[in-house]
């Protein structure tokens, strides 16, 4: 086998949890928008998929998220501490208060994971390939739990614990390149798996072997765009570890 490792993204590429983050980011966003209508008099215009969510908050840690929005709409308001109740009008106030939304609605619905990924998760780990997870998510170990997931990999990287040990988010390549040092293999020999424009990046800035984009967005050109070496709509795709192997050993001349 020419690779070695693969890290994997969570959100979108092994649970559908992708779309769930965005809803609990609307709700949350939206109400703000309209207390500050109340409070300082200014025009609501609705946060929406397409033109807040995937370019400011999709594949970042919660609060780098809240911060690149409010700043993508003149907002300026404290950082705050991670220790901020939700009721706080501050980023870390407002990332919590979007927790709480994405929490409620997962302890209501529960995770459900891509088919095809879990597959090539199996089929890698039968193979003897290491396995990593990396997520901005601090939510990683419970959705992972949820699935019957977390024992699988051997290297789990997510919001919890880049904040323990200082780690940079996406588009820094740090969750990547951790998750690869705690499975002691290359970062020229691993595979990074991403949906996010910004997780693509960080693959790409890691000079990882292949990095793989997983457009479920109907974002093609926007993943191509920010380097993946290849752009596929599902995992089904790459026809499993032979494909996989191939495309990586022609990006490995």
């Amino acid at each position: 086998m020419s690779f070695e490792a693969v890290i994997f993204d969570m959100d979108g590429v092994i649970t559908k949890t992708a779309l769930t983050h965005a809803a609990a980011w609307k709700k949350m966003f939206d109400e703000y928008l309209q207390k500050r209508v109340q409070e300082h008099g200014e025009k609501f215009v609705e946060f929406t998929h397409e033109a807040d969510y995937l370019p400011y908050v999709d594949g970042k840690p919660r609060y780098k998220g809240v911060a690149s929005f409010l700043e993508s709409r003149g907002i300026d308001i404290p950082f705050g501490d991670a220790s901020d109740t939700p009721d706080m009008e501050t980023v870390c106030g407002l990332g919590n208060r979007k927790n709480i939304a994405f929490n409620e609605v997962l302890e209501k619905e529960g995770a459900e994971v891509y088919p095809s990924t879990e597959a090539l998760i199996y089929e890698l780990k039968s193979a003897g390939i290491k396995l990593g997870v990396a997520s901005s998510s601090k939510n990683c170990k419970p959705v992972l739990e949820r699935v019957n997931l977390l024992d699988v990999f051997d290297a789990r990287v997510d919001g919890v614990v880049s904040a323990e040990l200082g780690l940079h988010g996406k588009p820094e390549p740090d969750i990547f390149t951790s998750a690869c040092d705690i499975v002691n293999k290359a970062y020229n020999k691993s595979i990074v798996v991403e949906d996010a424009v910004s997780g693509v990046q960080a693959g790409i800035k890691g000079k990882f072997g292949l990095t793989i984009g997983i457009a479920r967005e109907n974002n093609v050109k926007e993943l191509k765009e920010a380097g993946a070496h290849i752009v596929v709509e599902d995992i089904e795709e790459i026809s499993g570890i032979d494909g996989l192997n191939k495309i990586f050993t022609q990006f490995n001349k």
